[in-house]
């Protein structure tokens, strides 16, 4: 199933597979736009050599389930071509996903255990608290296998894992937020 994906035609870009079934792009508000531009600038600028960051792409996880996290890190040595479509889930790094109202429940509990399933070390999701970015980062608890929670930012957010990172979530903001 995971392998027809992209041979069925006329589907529309960002199509996803979970649990075999035919997952189709929501409509983007601003602030997940902004959130997982920003989230996939500042990643890339901070990633270490040898670790690739790409926006909206699918990866494998089984034959029934193909989701796309808004931004992955990833083992560069898994990226073969430029034609590629999709990673192995066992390169992901970080899945991050950019909760919306359509999205809510696969975000907040259906991505988050094939994630953990696949073994993907860290996850996070970023929610829309009024207008404001907050972080919840998971970890994967390698005796469980499922994630835990190492923090909920708001303002700033510092991590060393997958990579130190230090986050303004402060600049996740409009054009008109920008100039006042």
């Amino acid at each position: 199933m995971a392998d027809d994906l992209d041979r069925i035609p006329n589907l529309p870009p960002h199509t996803q597979l979970i649990d075999a079934s035919l997952v189709f792009p929501c409509r983007q508000s601003v602030f997940h736009v902004r959130a997982m531009g920003f989230f996939g600038r500042q990643l890339d600028s901070s990633a270490p050599s040898g670790l690739e960051v790409l926006c909206r792409f699918t990866m494998d996880i089984d034959q029934h389930n193909r989701p796309e996290p808004d931004v992955i890190v990833a083992r560069g040595e898994a990226l073969v071509s430029l034609d590629q479509t999709r990673l192995p889930a066992a390169d992901v790094l970080l899945a991050v996903e950019v909760v919306m109202p359509d999205s809510a429940s696969r975000d907040r509990e259906t991505k988050p255990l094939k994630y953990a399933r696949a073994k993907i070390p860290h996850y996070w999701r970023i929610e829309n608290e009024k207008g404001r970015a907050a972080v919840h980062a998971f970890e994967l608890e390698p005796t469980t296998g499922t994630y835990t929670s190492v923090g909920i930012f708001r303002e700033r957010m510092k991590v060393d894992v997958p990579f130190p990172v230090d986050l303004d979530l402060t600049q996740i903001k409009t054009r008109r937020d920008k100039e006042q």
